[in-house]
């Protein structure tokens, strides 16, 4: 245990002092009937005599922010979950045991108040102090007001004390349940039903990712985190649940970065009887619908750029944008060979796995994926990358897949589900292959959910989103870190 502190000596000292004197300094259950926010919503424009009129009390908790005692009354600060109010304490009021305790307590401490909402002279809302009750002693000192916590690394480490010092990180704490929960109705009203399927699993499957391995004791086998929900909300589809969806934590055994997190939030939906136009139309509706819910616009600052929601999202073909920035058509009729070769002189490294669509892929990613700033759904991607998407019927090198684009990343994935279960297994055993020359990304071979393919899977279309980036477009936010509670970070030396 480290050494302690003259502040941390002193408060403990105060909270020795609090027993002597028989107050708990960690506290009782105390009936709060009011936060910050509902008294200053509900009686900030009235005057100071209106309110003398009225009279009313109210009973809250929170922490003490700021403090300044004068002889025989002072004020404070305290802070609830929704923000800060005003108390007026005095002595003739509370009476002398207690108001030494209110002389005693710290910054940091939280305790309870009942008294009269008034107005002081500087039209202030305040709350006269009528019972005072000590709650918890805080045992370490709260970082300088103004400054906080400065080191980056140490508000993630430490989110207990950026969420007190913090009011931004507080808002944001607060507005990711409320996108959820408007995701969650979007979808409820159109009849889709919420489901929860397996974290742990045997096969590595629904997206391209290298995955966290585990052990099961009991069974004595190696197991998988989910890297995706897909192929399990598949299954149901084919069972027979038509139109359902999953929010949950997946986990990508990958780099960390501003936008990547290895354990993460998406939204997977999945809707029979629909297609890849059907989810153009459905991501683009929870997204406006949320903004609406949440912000009340479809307008937003991001990044530096002026977003529209307003408007339809442009829709562009992953190889027009490559033609526009490096003249190179894609769609011809061009050999492995001559892409291989085109990749080297375009600074591109080729891989061992690759084949052409990989390389469609890295040119994507190289020349235009951060070029895209309005939301765009990028569409029509190789087979060699969708093993999961339907193939293009009148070029079967492409498939019915699109993802959507905001200020360079994407936010979301999607495809007409491919149904066809001999083209299903033939597209793992490509996975399986790839594996073997080197991409520990690739997929498992699958023999479970071929077989529910064989019982019948019906034209449907599925999406899977990012919440956390989207929460982190809602809220303004650069980093991933912003909006994952406790994002996972480097050991500290």
């Amino acid at each position: 245990m480290k050494e302690l502190t003259d502040q941390e000596i002193v408060r403990r000292e105060k909270m020795n002092e609090f027993k002597e004197r028989g107050i708990n300094p960690f506290g009782q259950r105390y009936e709060v009937t009011a936060t910050s926010k509902e008294l200053i919503d509900k009686y900030n424009n009235l005057t100071k005599e209106e309110l003398e009129q009225l009279n009313v009390e109210a009973q809250l908790a929170g922490r003490i922010m700021t403090k300044r005692v004068k002889g025989k009354a002072g004020f404070m600060h305290i802070q609830d979950k929704e923000g800060q109010i005003q108390i007026y304490v005095k002595i003739d009021n509370i009476g002398e045991d207690m108001y030494y305790i209110f002389q005693k307590n710290d910054l940091g401490d939280i305790v309870g108040i009942k008294g009269k909402i008034m107005k002081t002279h500087t039209g202030e809302l305040s709350i006269e102090a009528k019972e005072y009750t000590h709650l918890t002693k805080s045992l370490r000192p709260l970082p300088e007001k103004y400054h906080g916590l400065q080191d980056v690394e140490e508000r993630f480490r430490r989110r207990y004390v950026d969420l007190i010092m913090n009011e931004d990180a507080r808002k944001i704490a607060f507005m990711r349940p409320k996108i959820i929960r408007s995701i969650q109705q979007y979808l409820d009203n159109l009849g889709y039903t919420e489901v929860e399927t397996p974290i742990l699993g045997t096969i590595r499957g629904g997206a391209t990712a290298r995955p966290f391995i585990t052990h099961h004791n009991t069974l004595n086998i190696d197991m998988y985190l989910r890297i995706a929900t897909e192929l399990h909300l598949k299954r149901l589809i084919v069972g027979g649940m038509d139109a359902v969806y999953e929010i949950g934590r997946l986990f990508r055994n990958e780099g960390m970065d501003r936008n990547h997190n290895p354990e993460f939030t998406t939204i997977e939906v999945y809707k029979a009887f629909s297609d890849l136009e059907g989810m153009m139309e459905l991501t683009e509706n929870i997204i406006k619908y949320t903004m609406n819910n949440v912000l009340g616009k479809l307008s937003l600052e991001y990044k530096g750029h002026s977003l529209d929601f307003n408007k339809p999202f442009r829709r562009a073909k992953m190889t027009d944008l490559i033609l526009e920035e490096t003249g190179i058509n894609f769609e011809d009729n061009i050999s492995l060979e001559e892409a291989i070769k085109l990749a080297n002189n375009h600074g591109i490294e080729v891989e061992a796995h690759f084949g052409y669509g990989h390389i469609i892929e890295a040119f994507f990613e190289k020349y235009c994926e951060d070029k895209i700033i309005e939301p765009t759904f990028i569409y029509s991607y190789p087979i060699e990358i969708s093993p999961l998407a339907k193939k293009n019927e009148k070029d079967p090198r492409f498939t019915e897949r699109f993802e959507l684009f905001i200020v360079g990343s994407e936010y979301a994935n999607a495809f007409t589900e491919l149904n066809d279960p001999i083209d299903q297994r033939e597209r793992f055993e490509a996975q399986v292959k790839e594996q073997n020359l080197g991409n520990d990304e690739a997929n498992d071979m699958d023999e479970d959910y071929v077989e529910a393919l064989e019982y019948g899977l019906p034209p449907t279309g599925g999406m899977g989103m990012g919440i956390d980036r989207l929460v982190m477009l809602l809220t303004g936010s650069d980093t991933i870190r912003e909006v994952i509670l406790f994002p996972h970070m480097k050991e500290k030396n």
